[in-house]
């Protein structure tokens, strides 16, 4: 299975954000969609999860010849400020998000399994979400979409504010589900795409072009994507 960005551009009013963006994305990959703050990557994301409208292009799932449109149940979105039903507890909202859900679950577990799984401290699985921290309601964020079991992740910036040792938990768990889908991990930082994804995607003047992990260990073509990524966030 492959997902397709094909001919994809973007505008708001005169400025051109995503110029004729185009990608073809394979399963079982981690894809790092690298540029700075105001690149156009949450506006990428926003455009291929139905959010926003864009201007021209389309994107799909491809197998073999066949394509097929994206659906609301393909695509996952994993905020970089965690949304969660703050008046619920863990439990509450994992309870209703299985049973709403129920249809499309392939592997279901048990309530705690699923907290076992993501490491949510067993004292704080029946308090208030709003008293979770950001790295708790970012594993939760993260929870159900895992459960929910989409064909394309899309991750904006979810290390972002983390201390190092959930920031690692989650590595993890992104590693540990990638099979069978397409995970793309939009960051701003190059050390953490290097880290995490199979693949780095640069996001330049609003195209998507393949970075070659291979070739930063050269200091020259490394400082050609740093001054790349300083251009597009003055662009």
């Amino acid at each position: 299975m492959k997902f397709v960005i094909s001919h994809l551009s973007k505008s708001y009013g005169m400025h051109q954000v995503l110029v004729d963006a185009d990608y073809t994305f394979e399963e079982g990959k981690i894809y790092g969609l690298l540029g700075r703050n105001g690149a156009g990557k949450t506006t990428l994301f926003n455009c291929l999860n139905s959010d926003i409208e864009y201007n021209s292009g389309r994107f799909f799932f491809k197998e073999g010849e066949k394509e097929e449109e994206a659906g609301p149940d393909d695509i996952g979105y994993v905020l970089s400020t965690p949304t969660v039903p703050e008046f619920l507890t863990g439990r509450e909202f994992l309870k209703f998000f299985i049973d709403i859900h129920s249809d499309i679950i392939k592997e279901k577990k048990s309530i705690d399994e699923y907290m076992d799984y993501v490491k949510i401290p067993e004292e704080t699985r029946d308090r208030l979400m709003k008293d979770y921290s950001h790295g708790t309601k970012n594993k939760m964020q993260m929870l159900v979409n895992i459960i929910a079991g989409p064909r394309l992740m899309l991750l904006d910036e979810p290390l972002t504010s983390l201390d190092v040792v959930v920031a690692e938990e989650m590595k993890d768990i992104l590693r540990n589900n990638k099979d069978g889908r397409v995970l793309i991990f939009s960051t701003h930082l190059l050390d953490i795409a290097l880290d995490l994804c199979d693949e780095i995607i640069l996001l330049n003047h609003g195209r998507l072009e393949l970075v070659d992990k291979e070739n930063l260990d050269n200091d020259d073509f490394k400082n050609k994507i740093i001054e790349a990524l300083k251009d597009a966030e003055n662009s």
